[in-house]
């Protein structure tokens, strides 16, 4: 592993993380995949992040016809928002999605909408910037039989609920590894000890379901992969254990939805905010993270905020289930 920009990963296989620079360094990725001089983007952060991923194929000599593919693992807008403006500059390339995000990425209002609400217009216009459609004969849909290959090196798609219903994995056949999104879970390598990561569960509005998630992590883990790569950010190893730890923590983040849902309704998410930094602060100590106070909260606290939101929604949606 080697650094390209600061905050870029090259890795073996022909795979770079590239930084899109959503929210802070090093939080999101685009991981750009080269094979016989052809290329393939998975996924593509934001619309802002689109000249950095233009720039990256002219630093590694190809130009934006050279792009088969832009693989999508769900249409979250720190995924996926800038992939209509990236086709845009790829005249060859088409967009691989799972096949609920299709009319989405096609007529993205829906998805703008939504995405407001969660986090509000004014931070809304300064992360993602504009969403433009994709045209439907641009797009294809992922099925579980779906192979494509880039320049003859296969890959496949597994559906992937649990964050999301429209979340796939992305299986490249030829680095034996698993593009997963947000499935397996967080790392960030700030939270690396002596070469061990440290990976948490995103469980982000609206459709987290923590069997389907369990259910998700283990169906890769089943692969025997030599790595994953993580959306946020970069390669872990081993899987096995992570997958093990992963489970243990969605049951955590389930009890702690669950023990929290006497609260009144309007402190909810803040009490569950507050038992997940407790949790999060335990299981740093326990893996030997000796960052300080101020870092640690810097480095959670986007994804402890919509953690906490995702399991209050979760929580409303198991209290009408039958």
């Amino acid at each position: 592993m080697s650094a390209v920009h600061p905050t870029d990963l090259a890795y073996a296989g022909g795979i770079t993380a590239l930084d899109v620079h959503y929210v802070r360094p090093a939080l999101a990725s685009s991981h750009l995949i080269f094979e016989g001089g052809r290329a393939a983007f998975v996924d593509t952060g934001t619309s802002l992040a689109v000249p950095r991923l233009l720039a990256a194929l002219t630093e590694h000599g190809v130009g934006p016809d050279a792009v088969d593919y832009v693989f999508l693992t769900h249409i979250h807008l720190d995924h996926a928002g800038g992939a209509g403006e990236l086709v845009r500059h790829l005249p060859r390339a088409r967009v691989v999605v799972h096949p609920r995000g299709v009319e989405h990425l096609a007529e993205p209002s829906r998805l703008i909408k939504a995405t407001r609400a969660v986090y509000g217009d004014a931070v809304f216009e300064r992360l993602y910037g504009d969403i433009v459609p994709i045209a439907r004969e641009r797009l294809l849909a992922t099925a579980e039989d779906l192979r494509l290959e880039l320049a003859g090196r296969p890959f496949s798609f597994l559906h992937t609920p649990g964050h999301a219903l429209h979340h796939v994995a992305i299986v490249d056949h030829g680095a034996k590894a698993v593009f997963t999104g947000d499935t397996f879970g967080i790392s960030y390598r700030e939270f690396d000890v002596d070469g061990r990561p440290f990976v948490f569960p995103t469980t982000t509005p609206s459709q987290f379901d923590p069997d389907q998630l369990k259910d998700s992590i283990a169906r890769i883990a089943a692969l025997r992969p030599a790595a994953v790569f993580l959306t946020h950010y970069g390669r872990i190893t081993p899987v096995a254990a992570t997958a093990v730890t992963l489970a243990r923590h969605v049951d955590r983040l389930v009890d702690i939805a669950i023990g929290s849902a006497d609260e009144p309704a309007d402190r909810r998410e803040q009490a569950i905010a507050a038992r997940l930094y407790e949790f999060l602060d335990a299981e740093l100590e326990a893996h030997g993270y000796r960052g300080s106070a101020a870092d640690r909260r810097r480095l959670l606290r986007p994804d402890v905020e919509l953690n906490a939101q995702g399991l209050v929604v979760w929580l409303e949606r198991r209290a009408r289930a039958p």
